[in-house]
């Protein structure tokens, strides 16, 4: 029973860091379903505040990394459009775009976004656009980043219940 769960741990672990760059695969959550798994194993033990505390860790990267590129467009020069479009241009982006879309979608519902508000402000427009682009790559950072982290908790954990296992 230890070999499934900690092979399923495992399989977790790697989606969670791959979902790093596919934004298909949610993955700070997808990588905590891994620490999940792991649990699940007889021979090893996690306490479930250890579990709820990385839980909220993986929901709060989750959920920033669907805000931050809004947030870059505001940040880079943005008004009211970009954002409003920025977050517009996620969700169709993500509709009809796939993987793409949530690189693409912020960067040109920023764009279009700003241009609606004021079509003299092209500089503007393509500042919220960079930002919104600067944004995506910020959020790819923190979901690897907690990606690896968690694949390091991971063989940490193995590592300190090897004599039950083995």
């Amino acid at each position: 029973m230890d070999v499934l769960f900690i092979s399923l741990g495992a399989l977790f672990i790697l989606l969670g860091i791959v979902g790093s760059f596919l934004p298909i695969i949610p993955g700070p959550l997808t990588g905590w379903l891994g620490l999940l798994f792991l649990s699940f194993a007889p021979s090893i033990n996690l306490e479930k505040q250890f579990l709820l505390f990385y839980f909220c860790i993986a929901l709060t990267i989750f959920i920033l990394d669907n805000i931050i590129p809004i947030l870059g467009a505001k940040k880079f020069g943005g008004g009211r459009g970009s954002t409003l479009g920025s977050a517009i241009g996620l969700i169709v982006g993500i509709l009809f775009l796939g993987p793409f879309g949530i690189l693409l979608g912020p960067f040109f519902g920023a764009f279009l976004g700003e241009l609606v508000v004021n079509i003299d402000n092209k500089k503007g427009a393509f500042g919220a656009a960079i930002g919104a682009l600067i944004g995506f790559f910020t959020g790819v950072f923190l979901k690897l980043i907690i990606g690896l982290a968690f694949a390091f908790i991971y063989f940490q954990t193995l590592w300190e219940f090897r004599n039950q296992l083995f």
